[in-house]
């Protein structure tokens, strides 16, 4: 096997698809991640992020998506199209505001309410991905 090949797919299991629509969070939450060893694609809003899947979902090993932003989709709405379309793929949402459950989401997720801390943040996805694994 060339080394490089399993590096790549070994980068493609450990992408994650970041949605948030406020670019400081998104920023910080791109370095938290890349700082654990993952890739991440940053989309800042809902809409972006179902366009990118649309093409790349089976690159991505994990959702982190905020409830609340503007557009055609919310973060609850992308979930549950996750949901649908690739279940296997685990989901974190968070939120200030809202639970999965008062937002409409439909699947099974991991939430985490913001304000969260770093190690927070870094725990649930790991407990996301770990869960998923398992199954």
């Amino acid at each position: 096997m060339n080394p490089a090949s399993s590096t790549r797919a070994d980068t493609a299991r450990r992408l994650i698809l970041i949605v948030e629509d406020e670019p400081t969070v998104l920023e910080f939450l791109c370095e938290i991640l890349q700082d654990e060893g993952f890739a991440t694609q940053a989309c800042a809003s809902a809409d972006l992020a179902w366009d990118f899947l649309q093409q790349h979902a089976d690159d991505v090993c994990l959702l982190l998506t905020d409830i609340t932003m503007p557009g055609r989709l919310n973060g609850a709405s992308l979930a549950n199209l996750v949901g649908e379309h690739w279940p296997a793929m685990p989901v974190v949402v968070m939120s200030g505001y809202e639970t999965p459950e008062s937002s409409g989401v439909r699947q099974p997720v991991t939430f985490i309410r913001k304000p969260w801390t770093i190690g927070q943040i870094v725990d649930c996805v790991e407990g996301a991905l770990g869960k998923a694994m398992a199954r």
